[in-house]
């Protein structure tokens, strides 16, 4: 009998900037979660970096004072891994995560081994009348130096990504990988109803993404994104780690 799911933080994620680009795949490669493979989208191997803000959050149905609204930014790319019946499930991993909130950083490092990081950080988000995110800016800070993630878009009604689309290969996906310390791998879903989207007509990605990402990394992000896009986002349920590699 299959262990029955057991959530371990629910919250919403909102106002998300998705910045993507291409990356050659062996750059990828040795941060590929054992029992996972890259997943591709339209042959490209893609790496986000995304910015939103945790809103109403509680963990294991508790809400902890000062703890419910942050921000994150993280660096995350795409796998994909069979489940028990070997349906393919399509998930991300990720290689840095930056919260304000050090208690959150360090269950998340405890709880999952995530390369969580607490730093300062602040949002600002500029809305229409209709209530549209028609400008976000995410900000932190890392050894002094300063980050900005932003985008902007039009003030029209956000549509949910046709499901073979490339806005729907970034914005959807329900599991999550992570290499433990020994070599193995956890796996966890996500719940969360389909989000709508707008297309950003202009994105920003500015500091020292040397000294952030390392060398190889920063080059890919000092390019041009692939695609750049602005989601909704809604409630999600972040259930417990399962161990399913050795």
């Amino acid at each position: 009998m299959p262990e029955p799911r057991r959530p371990f933080l629910t919250a919403e994620w909102r106002d998300l900037v998705m910045l993507n680009y291409v990356v050659n795949p062996a750059t990828l490669q040795p941060y590929v979660p054992s029992g996972t493979d890259l997943d591709f989208c339209d042959g490209e191997a893609l790496i986000s970096i995304v910015g939103f803000r945790f809103v109403k959050t509680k963990l294991q149905g508790l809400a902890i004072p000062s703890h419910r609204n942050f921000e994150e930014v993280n660096l995350r790319f795409y796998v994909r891994a069979p489940d028990a019946a070997g349906q393919m499930r399509r998930g991300v991993t990720f290689i840095r995560e930056f919260v304000p909130r050090r208690a959150i950083a360090f269950l998340a490092r405890l709880a999952y081994n995530e390369p969580y990081l607490a730093l300062p950080m602040s949002s600002a988000i500029s809305r229409s009348a209709q209530g549209v995110p028609i400008k976000l800016e995410y900000r932190w800070r890392h050894g002094g130096a300063l980050y900005r993630l932003g985008a902007e878009t039009t003030d029209e009604a956000p549509t949910p990504p046709p499901l073979d689309s490339h806005a729907c290969f970034v914005t959807e996906h329900y599991w999550g990988f992570t290499r433990q310390r020994d070599g193995r791998t956890v796996e966890y879903e996500v719940e969360h109803p389909q989000w709508r989207v707008w297309p950003a007509t202009s994105a920003t990605l500015e500091g020292d993404l040397t000294s952030l990402y390392g060398p190889v990394f920063a080059n890919v992000l000092r390019g041009t994104p692939r695609s750049a896009w602005i989601a909704e986002g809604s409630q999600v349920t972040v259930f417990r780690p399962r161990l399913v590699a050795k």
